[in-house]
């Protein structure tokens, strides 16, 4: 991933919080014949690995050899930038549209799993994880025990061994702090949900400056 210094993401807790908050990522690997293949799973990051399940009926899982390079990409909050937004536009003229987002990318090599313990592993923590915090969470073992198993005969297990983490933040830190500031006014107005969330994403990025310059 193209990640310039400004855009770097490197602090773990901030890529834990992300990956997180989303929930799910692009698992994406090549076939033998040199196909690309892509499929959005939920996840579980389990220390050095991200643990996944798809569908058995889904024909990707069957590309994937042991120990194949693959990439998990995990997108959060995005949002158009019109250059409408920047002061300087005003100035200088010299502003051009851009798109604001957060990422990040998992490399590391995959492996398919099928046996019933470990999917039921899988599951369950991936579900405890989600229903954790609920006031009434759902369990696994709240279904029947027969009704699992079926499920599970349904399903395959990716385990990915992560190999490197890469972060990225694009959240106007090349711009000065009026146009960061028109920015987050700009996407505060747009009103979406997704442009609400890059909004907040760049006032945690640099609080102080924003709120001056309001």
């Amino acid at each position: 991933m193209y990640v310039p210094r400004f855009n770097a993401l490197d602090d773990r807790g901030e890529v834990v919080r992300l990956v997180a908050s989303v929930g799910v990522a692009q698992l994406v690997t090549v076939a033998g014949d040199g196909r690309p293949e892509a499929t959005l799973l939920p996840l579980l990051w389990d220390g050095d690995r991200l643990v996944f399940h798809m569908a058995r009926a889904n024909p990707h899982w069957r590309s994937i050899r042991p120990g194949a390079p693959a990439l998990a990409v995990v997108t959060g909050p995005d949002a158009y930038v019109s250059p409408a937004w920047y002061p300087s536009k005003a100035e200088h003229g010299r502003v051009v549209p851009t798109w604001n987002y957060s990422a990040v990318h998992f490399a590391g090599r995959a492996e398919v799993h099928e046996d019933p313990a470990w999917l039921l592993d899988a599951v369950t923590r991936l579900t405890d994880a989600h229903e954790g915090n609920r006031a009434e969470p759902w369990a696994v073992d709240d279904a029947p025990g027969p009704y699992i198993d079926k499920q599970l005969r349904a399903i395959v297990g990716v385990e990915f061994a992560i190999e490197r983490i890469e972060g990225k933040a694009k959240l106007s830190q090349n711009r000065d702090d009026a146009d960061a500031a028109g920015v987050v006014a700009g996407l505060r107005r747009e009103g979406g949900a997704r442009e609400q969330q890059v909004a907040d994403a760049m006032e945690a990025v640099r609080p102080g400056e924003i709120a001056r310059t309001n």
